[in-house]
């Protein structure tokens, strides 16, 4: 049984970095794909990065390009999500995602397994 934990949330000031963790167990991820989403208050979930297990390549939302970088440590079965320059509107609730193919997606529904998530607060 695939089980998503992640942690590494917490509170933080605008502009700080951060480095969220997700611990995958229960199989071989190698034809996996694992993605990252969040959820603001009143908001819909939202797409936010990925990774495909076996090739590290990876696929970012537009509106992050180039304050995140997602990678995975294969020995460890973690994904990590390293954001930086931090705002108030990325106070959210984190959550690491897992689906069967190596084709990264970002329609929440194509990932069947969900880890409870963590929270990230940007204080302004």
């Amino acid at each position: 049984q695939v089980q998503l934990v992640e942690s590494g949330g917490g509170l933080v000031q605008a502009g700080d970095s951060l480095r969220l963790s997700c611990k995958a167990s229960g199989r071989s991820f190698s034809s996996y794909t694992i993605g990252w989403f969040r959820q603001a208050p009143g908001k819909e979930r939202e797409f936010f990065a990925a990774i495909r297990w076996s090739a590290g390549s990876t696929l970012y939302a537009d509106y992050v390009k180039g304050r995140v970088t997602i990678s995975r440590d294969s020995a460890k079965n973690t994904v990590y999500l390293q954001m930086s320059s931090l705002k108030a509107e990325d106070t959210a609730v984190y959550c690491c995602a897992a689906r069967g193919a190596s084709i990264p997606l970002q329609r929440p529904d194509a990932y069947p397994y969900w880890g409870q998530g963590t929270q990230v607060t940007v204080s302004s």
